[in-house]
């Protein structure tokens, strides 16, 4: 096998687990800043209320169940 493309082949490994790293950090940061805006009502204390924590939970499920439909809708399309 040639070494020069086994490089190429770990390269564009490492490149691709870089992207998914990226991307998993992108969601988690929109997921934060949208559900805390939509759930967190003033300063917080030491815990959220418990209206505070369903909220969240709630928001962040569907954030994640729309972003697995959306993967998928677009994964469908190539």
């Amino acid at each position: 096998m040639d070494p020069s493309a086994l490089k190429s082949a770990e390269l564009e490994q490492l490149l691709n687990q870089e992207k998914q790293r990226a991307m998993v950090n992108e969601v988690v940061a929109k997921l934060t800043s949208s559900c805390w805006d939509k759930c967190v009502t003033g300063t917080p204390g030491s815990k959220f209320s418990s209206s505070e924590s369903n909220c969240l939970s709630h928001c962040a499920q569907r954030y994640m169940e729309m972003s697995m439909i959306i993967t998928k809708r677009f994964q469908s399309m190539h």
